[in-house]
């Protein structure tokens, strides 16, 4: 119980930290704030009586710790702001386009675990040999092709060329395979090789051997030996990793055209609206701070080791 008192501690103050940083980063953006918010809904020449009736509505004037404060009180709870672009509250900007990025995420995040159990295991089990180079080649093009240009790539070629799937994705799970695809592709190079390392350390263990001269075929001795004592890094990677999917979800929702949040941050960037963005920021960041103390936890269970002595 301690353990879990101690990281939901850790993660508020993580919380905590992020919010004051976001917000610093904020208000030391260059510009006048209320000619930004004027900017955003068209105005491209605001006179000076509409700047000032601007900061008078945002509170502008107030101190930096005053303003802190409020922003903190209503994000506590869930007020993000009001979209300098919609004049509608982010929340429920957010509120409308979550359940596609959410779709999006969760199959980005089935793909990459499958995938990466399978390439990491096959690697495992070919140590030096093909099928460990082909898992390393495969892992390498994951890694350095940018989900963007994958992509554009298959739009053009699947659906363009050979008229697989639909060009404009409308957010339902009938078109989320290749968005997700192309999100999971990045998570996949790096978690595959995490678990052939983990399930390679495992496999040199003393009772492995013994297994071995007791005539366990290999396959078994990876599975049911080695595979527990490796999914506790594998675990922590995919919970790092789920946050990261979400914050990468914004390209690709933008190249797919999906109607998720991060494609209306994107537009929220182009057009300078600072409470979407900011408000995606601490979205993102408690994804991965619930993640990891999520991760933390479950792995605690799994793995005796990383609990604290009684």
């Amino acid at each position: 119980m301690s353990a879990v008192v101690r990281r939901l501690g850790q993660a508020v103050i993580t919380l905590a930290a992020a919010g004051a940083l976001v917000f610093g980063m904020l208000a030391v953006t260059p510009g006048d704030s209320a000619q930004r918010v004027l900017t955003a809904r068209g105005v491209q020449e605001p006179t000076p009586a509409a700047v000032a009736a601007v900061r008078a509505e945002l509170r502008l004037d107030d101190p930096l710790p005053v303003r802190f404060g409020r922003w903190a009180g209503d994000a506590v709870r869930g007020d993000l702001g009001v979209s300098w672009l919609t004049g509608r509250p982010v929340s429920a900007e957010f509120a409308e386009r979550l359940p596609a990025t959410l779709r999006l995420t969760a199959a980005a995040l089935a793909l990459a675990v499958g995938l990466a159990l399978v390439l990491g295991t096959a690697a495992a089990l070919g140590a030096g040999r093909w099928p460990d180079t082909l898992s390393r080649t495969i892992a390498l093009v994951f890694l350095v092709v940018p989900s963007f240009v994958l992509g554009v790539v298959l739009l053009d070629v699947l659906v363009v060329r050979a008229g697989l799937g639909r060009v404009i994705a409308d957010g339902t799970w009938a078109t989320v395979f290749l968005p997700a695809l192309v999100l999971a592709l990045g998570s996949v190079a790096t978690w595959s090789r995490v678990l052939r390392t983990s399930l390679l350390e495992a496999g040199s263990a003393a009772h492995l051997r013994v297994a071995a001269a007791r005539g366990t075929s290999r396959t078994r001795r990876l599975l049911v030996h080695q595979m527990p004592n490796a999914i506790a890094p594998f675990l922590t990677m995919v919970g790092l990793g789920t946050a990261s999917l979400i914050g990468g979800a914004a390209i690709v929702e933008s190249v797919f055209t999906w109607p998720g949040v991060g494609r209306f941050t994107v537009e929220a960037i182009n057009a300078r609206d600072m409470p979407v963005i900011v408000g995606f920021t601490m979205v993102a960041v408690v994804a991965y701070v619930v993640a990891s103390l999520v991760i933390d936890l479950v792995c605690a269970w799994i793995d005796p080791r990383l609990r604290e002595p009684r």
